[in-house]
Order: structure tokens, then C-alpha cells, then sequence
């Protein structure tokens, strides 16, 4: 797992390989494909902004715990 905090992006790599296709799953969230369709990783775009209520909500835990 990568986070490009100047992109934004959170990569998510699943295997090696050479991407050879991207899909695009919802808006922001692409799947990386190799030759075969088979998926090597997931970006995650605006992942500061998607992912903000996660972390706030573990950040309170953490402080309760």
C-alpha cells in the first residue's frame, strides 16, 4: 500500500505485473489490469477526502482506548 500525498492517491498493488488496462470502478476508484484482465492494483483518487470520517472515527477510538 502507497499513499502520493501530492496526487492524492492511495495504490493499493495486488501482484506484480505490467498494467495493461484501467478500469474505471466509481468515480475516483480504478482497477489496474494486466494482459491477462487479471487485477494488479486499485487507486483510490482523493483518497484524503474519501477516507477523513475513517480516520477521524479511528483517531477518537485510538484516544479512548
Amino acid at each position: 500500500i502507497r499513499y502520493d500525498s501530492k496526487a492524492d492517491a492511495l495504490y493499493i498493488l495486488t501482484r506484480k505485473g505490467l498494467e495493461e488496462e484501467v478500469v474505471e470502478m466509481a468515480p475516483g476508484v480504478n482497477l489496474e489490469l494486466n494482459e491477462q484482465g487479471g487485477v494488479i492494483g486499485i487507486e483510490i483518487l482523493n483518497a484524503s477526502r474519501l477516507f477523513r470520517g475513517v480516520t477521524k472515527s479511528m483517531h477518537r477510538h485510538l484516544q479512548v482506548s
